[in-house]
């Protein structure tokens, strides 16, 4: 099956362009029969549409490899699973056929399970704080060493901020949770941690997430802004809840396989625009939030923040997740986290 998918993704990309190339074939100038200069671009690929900050992470990495190499570097974006799903990028990624990918670190804890810590709950009042938590040199020695070790280089992380939650029902405080059906991805600490406020999550595509709340078969869900707006949730949600569990993560990820087979001078090069993209990510990021937010209230939705009082419930009931999560993730990774390590 390996053979078929790394075939079929080989086909799509020759197809798609014919200044492409699969892992294997040199990124750099080469000279055609003819003596003229033959350019290929390495392949991105993304399972989002372009109008999220995942795009704009995977573009702004682009284009700085190609600013940053004089035009000696190239990569091409495929947005949209063009090249497939997320597990499919990180089985091509890993063995050199996709040699760039760009995704949540929600589908990688099955290849990675120390990533779990990622889906730790209430860990963070603010994304400044989430994100100085995970650009520390300490956590992020231990976070490379767990994607090498796989066959990957993490090359940047940016964020949609948060995730928050939206309700047909009104916000008053913890009791609000209880016996809510709301609507998660299929993720272990996810479930448990909604479970702990009390909430009945399930299990849920979010494309069939509209749907499962126009037809009541959820009432809440908890997603990034970008994706509020752009799925038009509020057309079925009343209420917007800043309960800020979970920041939304963005890997940068390439092949270590591909990435050893560059001079020193790319791989710089790739590094350097890698950190150039992060920075341009989250900055839209945040303006974007603030934009998603106003879109909202002007499409007639509430937007509830949540009181200091709850939010310290919150934290406190997610105690036992804490515990599971410590035990995948390591004792040091995940106190480095919390920013309980001594």
């Amino acid at each position: 099956m390996k053979k078929i998918w790394s075939g079929a993704i080989v086909g799509v990309l020759l197809a798609a362009s014919a200044g492409t190339a699969a892992f294997g074939m040199a990124s750099t100038d080469k000279q055609a029969a003819d003596g003229k200069e033959q350019r290929y671009a390495w392949p991105l690929a993304t399972c989002s549409t372009e109008d999220t900050i995942t795009h704009v992470f995977a573009e702004s990495f682009a284009e700085e490899v190609e600013r940053l190499s004089d035009g000696q570097m190239e990569i091409q974006v495929y947005p949209q699973s063009t090249l497939g799903g997320d597990r499919e990028l990180m089985e091509s990624c890993k063995d050199g056929d996709i040699p760039f990918v760009v995704q949540s670190p929600a589908p990688q804890v099955s290849f990675m399970p120390e990533l779990c810590v990622f889906d730790t709950p209430c860990a963070f009042e603010d994304i400044e704080e989430a994100r100085d938590t995970i650009d520390d040199p300490r956590f992020q020695e231990i976070v490379q060493e767990i994607y090498e070790n796989a066959g990957y280089q993490l090359l940047g992380m940016a964020d949609q901020c948060f995730r928050v939650m939206t309700s047909s029902e009104p916000f008053e405080g913890m009791e609000s949770f209880k016996g809510q059906k709301i609507r998660t991805m299929e993720n272990t600490y996810h479930l448990q941690f909604w479970k702990a406020m009390g909430a009945n999550p399930t299990p849920m595509t979010f494309s069939e997430v509209y749907i499962g709340l126009q037809q009541g078969t959820i009432d809440a869900q908890e997603n990034a802004y970008e994706l509020i707006v752009s799925a038009k949730l509020y057309e079925q949600q009343k209420y917007l809840i800043q309960t800020n569990a979970v920041p939304d993560y963005i890997t940068l990820i390439s092949s270590d396989e591909f990435f050893q087979t560059l001079e020193e001078e790319q791989q710089e090069i790739i590094r350097q625009a890698a950190q150039n993209a992060q920075e341009e990510a989250r900055e839209s990021a945040d303006t974007r939030q603030g934009e998603r937010q106003k879109q909202l209230e002007e499409e007639g939705m509430e937007i509830i923040s949540v009181d200091e009082t709850t939010w310290q419930e919150m934290r406190q009931a997610c105690q036992p997740v804490y515990e599971n999560i410590r035990k995948q993730a390591g004792e040091e990774l995940f106190d480095l986290y919390m920013g309980t390590d001594e």
